[in-house]
């Protein structure tokens, strides 16, 4: 059984958070906004112990998908035909939309409503993983409390269910990561005799011979509305940081986010890397091809090079993530990654926790998934799919693996998008020929004012 909900909104779908169609990312920053109508932190204190609701054993559960995931849910009705599933289709949390926290507020009130399962962004999580004002648990079920085997948590990639984490619990299954790796062409780096930079310092250097020895090639772009994601995370830069659940650090003044702006400073004022964005308008068709290498998520090789700049296959390869000389451990940033959450109202915890589980762990799912699993042995299978991999011109499995388990913690997820401080103040400045150095107080400031608004005391040491 199926019907749909806010069909309009599940047509905008950014691929920025589920990969769908990367020609959609431009848009990410002016629809990214994830307000709440109640923005005020709560203790971990107020939370108490998970209360199940009654239990009807074969009971119909309601799921909420996005378009892109409908077909999985679909798969699941198919190969469990016992189950009595209803489907519904909305935006998933995509843009940043409020959807979904808005109709559970309606329902707390009503006290009916909720649908079993959900997928929605890890923003989402935020408020779903905290009690509401008229309920004295959260949406979210906490999955590690009886519900999904210690066994299966453990099997995700590293830091990967950080977004679901709140109070000591897991409110989330992780569907899908975005770990960033570097990314180049290489029949022209072989060409050229360049060797693949394995530091951030060779990096930079061969960005800069590249200006010089093939003016208008490229190693980089910065003007996209997930640019920070890739460089300044990467670089664990402070910039999102929660110390606390309702106390968020922001200091772009850290040594690891002015050395990661000093250095692409000098990359764009060499016309190594552009501001201008690989999403933006006409730069497929402009500047596609003279894209030597770009840092960015594992979802750049089918969405990036193939769909949008038409790059012939055996082009592009794949590479570890950077990492700074002097320092021993690897540190990568992520884009995107959807996750899917229980309700804790739900009649049906065990049908509702046994399709969460085979979405995000299955074999049979995940290896003709879009996009990266979350769960370790789901991306061996996903990257054993020729599908995924036969494109590349390099066995892009062990950086894949790499960046899978490198990406830094730091990054905090909250109540409010990361993008769109990056998309306001330092995307225009660029564009105006400031430097990202002379902009980072400006970009820590919008991210206070915005931080402060949904509710969090900013410290920026």
């Amino acid at each position: 059984m199926r019907s749909s909900v806010s069909s309009r909104a599940a047509r905008r779908r950014a691929v920025v958070r589920t990969a769908a169609t990367a020609l959609s990312l431009a848009t990410v920053a002016t629809l990214a906004g994830c307000a709440s109508a109640d923005t005020a932190p709560r203790s971990a204190s107020s939370q108490g112990a998970f209360k199940a609701a009654e239990q009807k054993k074969g009971s119909e559960i309601t799921v909420w998908a996005d378009s892109t995931r409908l077909p999985a849910v679909e798969a699941y009705q198919k190969a469990h035909p016992d189950e009595k599933l209803k489907i519904v289709t909305y935006d998933g949390g995509a843009d940043g939309s409020t959807y979904l926290q808005s109709k559970v507020q309606l329902f707390d009130r009503t006290g009916k409503g909720w649908p079993d399962v959900v997928f929605g962004s890890p923003t989402d999580v935020t408020w779903a993983s905290r009690p509401t004002t008229t309920d004295a648990q959260p949406f979210a079920a906490p999955l590690d409390q009886k519900l999904v085997p210690r066994s299966t948590l453990d099997g995700f990639a590293k830091g990967s269910l950080s977004p679901c984490q709140f109070d000591g619990h897991t409110y989330c299954l992780r569907n899908d990561i975005a770990q960033v790796v570097l990314w180049y062409n290489k029949p022209l780096m072989d060409k050229w005799g360049y060797t693949v930079p394995t530091t951030w310092e060779e990096y930079e250097a061969l960005g800069t011979r590249v200006a010089k020895e093939h003016p208008g090639h490229l190693v980089g772009s910065v003007g996209d509305t997930n640019s920070h994601e890739s460089y300044f995370w990467a670089g664990q830069c402070p910039a999102f940081n929660l110390v606390k659940p309702d106390t968020l650090r922001t200091n772009l003044q850290d040594p690891n986010c002015t050395r990661t702006a000093k250095l692409l400073d000098n990359l764009i004022s060499a016309k190594a890397v552009t501001t201008k964005g690989f999403f933006s308008q006409g730069f497929a068709k402009d500047s596609g091809d003279k894209v030597l290498m770009a840092y960015g998520p594992s979802w750049y090789g089918q969405y990036l090079f193939k769909a949008a700049f038409k790059a012939p296959a055996k082009q592009i390869a794949a590479a570890p993530p950077l990492k700074w000389e002097g320092e021993s451990t690897v540190a990568t940033g992520n884009v995107g990654g959807g996750v899917w959450m229980v309700s804790s109202h739900s009649a049906n915890l065990k049908a509702s926790t046994g399709l969460v589980t085979w979405l995000t762990t299955s074999d049979a799912n995940q290896a003709g998934a879009p996009t990266y699993p979350a769960y370790t042995k789901a991306a061996q299978a996903w990257l054993a799919n020729p599908a995924n991999s036969g494109y590349f011109a390099n066995d892009v499995s062990g950086a894949f693996q790499q960046a899978a388990d490198s990406v830094w913690t730091g990054w905090s997820n909250t109540r409010f998008s990361d993008a769109t401080a990056w998309s306001s103040v330092v995307l225009p400045a660029l564009t105006a020929g400031k430097s990202l150095t002379e902009t980072l107080p400006a970009w820590q400031s919008e991210i206070g004012n915005e931080a402060k608004a949904q509710g969090y005391k900013v410290v920026t040491q």
